[in-house]
């Protein structure tokens, strides 16, 4: 019964974010604990503010102290692993207490001050209103007389198995008044009880038996030690798409469930739950709960609730659920663990690669890091030991690694195809439509056209807030911000800053859909991007609907690209992928790597035809090929006489990708390294005096020999290429 605290409070900034020391009321000393949420008097004023207790008897009392107003309950103290994390985000992320406090715990789970009923004294209230429902056990016999009905009978008998909720009796027929009747004839007791959702209960529960090839079964058994042993360990299982991975992550939860510990399993985004999902609750039932920013308020509180009840040995969600209040973790995997969203852009910023890492040493528990494409720095690990690097060469069920075709725009533009969509990729689309199979488009640009730029001033509209350029949306008719959400409504025509003329140019997933509409008039297109898949569960709606051929071909931004199994797939376009090679941050060559690379392999997953392939313009999306065939360098490479250069691969599937053309007109503000190469190229010359490939980045000359594209994504693809295509 501790008489003193130590509380962080809320709304501190970092300079005077400590523990404050606070009395404790006789009334009080019971309940509050390390971890428990109170309300305390802060400030010349004592104005009620909220914080979280995090030291108990750490002073003597003394007179000058003030007393707590309020303290929460027992059953929203935090666990001292989840005490130990705010300590650990406190220390790695240098954000204040209260702020880890608050990513830690749910907002259902939170608390709010407010004023008690004499409208004097200062309460906690919670969120969100705490959600029960109506119990009923057998506590007596049922008279004979008045004779019972049907219903009262029935009711008996299935309160004979124990106490059940009004939701489950009314599925059984039985109505409230029913029970009420029988609850004033003393037969059946009332009591009130959290309310639960179980999540995706449509789900039928299979539990059929994991069946490993033998390459799977190498690698489950190279991992199984890490599982078993007490201590923790880190690994990571680098396979190819398409090669299994998810049944790994599968066979390894059965045997940790069975060794009577939990698993937490997390994706990068929230478009690719659905599919994990289905694949966990099949196998799994009611064990599985979900943790993720789609649900609203109420779902997450009571699945968390559930979690921390110990109603949940698994848990699958995105960054946030690496707080689960799960004990007794013995496996923790991060699919695609290359993604930048583990990494949180808000306070506290943490990866959720150190938060696993951190959670998995204090469990003993086994890390598993998953990707087709890993990370630099966990490849690198692995390379050096630090991490077990465990392989997967080869595609389930013998299906082959999809065939690359790589199309110039420049070739496009001048036989007269203004389009974005290249004359190859229509046909490729068309046969595929022909033959009744289905077609993934990747643009991971949203909206209808990216830049507004003046015909006299050249100036680009841009936001005010963000200084980055806004994008229209021809749906809403509206300029956006794609970060902050800033409007221009309606578009302007004129140019702000001198009047001129404003160009609208560019090309988005809405105007993408546009022109296939146009192209195709029978095929059914669905888009997916953040505009389509705003509302409540439309991811599982839209890909569900996808996966029953009510549509024929899907485009849409980065979330199609990864953790996607449709075995009707047979063609994969990327479209205006080199825009991406410039964007801001030292990742970037590494990141169009990983995202070519990821939605190729969402093709080819069952037979289907095989379409020749041509020069690749840009060296970073040449070594993106690396894991569909074999590579020839540059100078070894001998040109057919129709212009390929011999990159073909007999496969099982193929994928497709188009670069914009360049040209001159089109880069008035080009950076001066990059002029000599423009200057020095004939129109009709494929390659650049200098020796790049278009679009030629002379200024980012240190980027395209052995850096980031080598090192160790790359190089990590280039040992998979020679495993699977032999020895150079």
């Amino acid at each position: 019964m501790p008489k003193t605290v130590g509380v962080a409070v809320s709304n501190a900034t970092f300079h005077f974010d400590k523990l404050y020391t606070y009395a404790v009321m006789p009334d009080q000393q019971d309940t509050v604990r390390l971890g428990s949420m109170v309300l305390v008097p802060f400030g010349r004023g004592s104005r009620a503010r909220m914080g979280v207790v995090l030291a108990c008897d750490a002073e003597p009392e003394s007179a000058k102290l003030k007393f707590l107003f309020d303290v929460a309950p027992a059953s929203a103290c935090l666990t001292p692993e989840l005490l130990r994390l705010v300590h650990f985000l406190k220390e790695r992320t240098f954000c204040t207490y209260y702020e880890a406090v608050k990513a830690v715990i749910p907002y259902g789970a939170q608390y709010k001050p407010t004023v008690a009923e004499d409208g004097v004294t200062p309460v906690l209230q919670k969120q969100l209103v705490r959600h029960t429902e109506n119990a009923y056990k057998l506590v007596g016999t049922l008279p004979p007389k008045p004779r019972p009905t049907a219903k009262q009978l029935a009711a008996v008998a299935l309160l004979a198995g124990g106490e059940r909720t009004l939701s489950a009796l009314e599925e059984k027929g039985i109505s409230r008044a029913v029970l009420d009747n029988l609850c004033a004839k003393g037969v059946l007791e009332c009591s009130k009880v959290n309310k639960s959702i179980d999540l995706y209960s449509s789900i039928p529960l299979k539990n059929e038996p994991i069946l490993l090839t033998e390459e799977q079964q190498a690698a489950y058994d190279a991992l199984l030690p890490g599982l078993e042993d007490a201590a923790p360990h880190s690994a990571l299982l680098y396979g190819v798409t398409g090669s299994g991975k998810t049944l790994v992550f599968l066979k390894l939860i059965e045997h940790c469930l069975q060794m009577g510990r939990r698993a937490l399993v997390l994706v990068p985004e929230i478009s690719l739950t659905p599919q994990m999902i289905l694949r966990l609750k099949s196998q799994f039932g009611k064990r599985v709960a979900v943790q993720h920013s789609a649900l609203n308020h109420t779902e997450r509180l009571l699945q968390w609730q559930m979690i921390q009840d110990g109603g949940a040995d698994i848990v699958v969600g995105t960054r946030s659920a690496i707080f689960s209040p799960l004990e007794n973790i013995g496996l923790v995997i991060i699919d695609e663990e290359q993604e930048h969203t583990y990494r949180s852009e808000s306070a506290p910023r943490y990866s959720a690669h150190e938060v696993a890492r951190q959670r998995a040493a204090e469990n003993g528990a086994l890390l598993l890091l998953a990707s087709a494409t890993p990370s630099t720095e966990s490849y690198y690990a692995a390379q050096h030991g630090r991490t077990q690097l465990v392989r997967l060469t080869k595609r389930y069920g013998g299906n082959p690694l999809p065939k690359v075709q790589i199309v110039d725009m420049r070739a496009e533009l001048a036989s007269g195809n203004p389009r974005e969509i290249s004359l190859a990729m229509e046909d490729a689309i068309r046969h595929n439509l022909e033959a009744g199979k289905q077609t993934i488009l990747l643009l991971n640009r949203r909206g209808y056209q990216t830049v507004a730029q003046c015909e006299d001033c050249r100036e680009v509209l841009k936001c005010q807030k963000c200084s980055v350029p806004m994008v229209y949306h021809k749906s809403a008719h509206k300029l956006l911000c794609h970060y902050c959400g800033s409007q221009m409504d309606p578009p302007p025509a004129r140019c702000p800053a001198c009047g001129g003329k404003l160009q609208y140019r560019g090309f988005g997933t809405q105007k993408a859909e546009e022109e296939l509409a146009k192209l195709f008039p029978e095929a059914r297109i669905l888009r997916m991007d953040q505009d389509t898949t705003a509302a409540k569960d439309a991811h599982e709606k839209l890909l569900a609907k996808f996966a029953r051929h009510e549509y024929d071909i899907m485009v849409g931004t980065q979330m199609v690209a990864k953790g996607l199994d449709f075995e009707d797939v047979t063609l994969v376009g990327v479209l205006g992928i080199d825009s991406l090679l410039f964007a801001q941050g030292f990742r970037a060559y590494e990141t169009v790597f990983s995202l070519v690379t990821q939605v190729v392999g969402r093709s080819g997953r069952a037979k289907a035809l095989a379409l020749p392939s041509s020069r690749p313009p840009t060296r970073t999306t040449r070594c993106s090929t690396l894991p569909q065939r074999r590579t020839t360098t540059r100078s070894s490479s001998r040109r057919s006489p129709t212009g390929s250069w011999g990159f073909i691969r007999p496969s099982a599937g193929s994928a497709l990708w188009a670069l914009p053309g360049q040209r001159r007109a089109r880069w008035p503000g080009l950076p001066p390294a990059l002029r000599p190469c423009w200057a020095g190229r004939r129109p009709s010359s494929p390659t650049c005096p200098c020796g790049c490939w278009a679009p030629p980045p002379a200024a980012l000359k240190r980027s395209t020999i052995p850096t980031a594209i080598n090192s160790p994504s790359s190089a990590a693809t280039t040992a998979v290429s020679g495993t699977l295509s032999g020895k150079r």
